[in-house]
């Protein structure tokens, strides 16, 4: 007969990587992103397109928003 066990019995195995928080770093890093990609989209919109690079024109708004989006995406990994 087999037995079965209960929630209480079962042990749940964590990698270390799971709990562990993350480093002192990763923050100031993410929220500098963030914050990074929209000064770029601001600068760009505020100098009219003069700044921040010229060359790229409307493409600023994309990288900008590239920027952002890698604060962004590592916000999922914040513990």
């Amino acid at each position: 007969m087999a037995r079965e066990k209960t929630r209480s019995q079962q042990v749940v195995q964590r990698t270390s990587d799971e709990s562990s928080p993350n480093p002192v770093w990763f923050k100031p890093v993410m929220f500098g992103f963030m914050l990074l990609g929209l000064t770029w989209i601001i600068v760009f919109y505020v100098s009219q397109g003069v700044l921040p690079v010229p060359g790229l024109g409307s493409w600023n708004i994309l990288i900008g928003f590239g920027i952002a989006f890698i604060g962004f995406l590592m916000t999922t990994r914040w513990r």
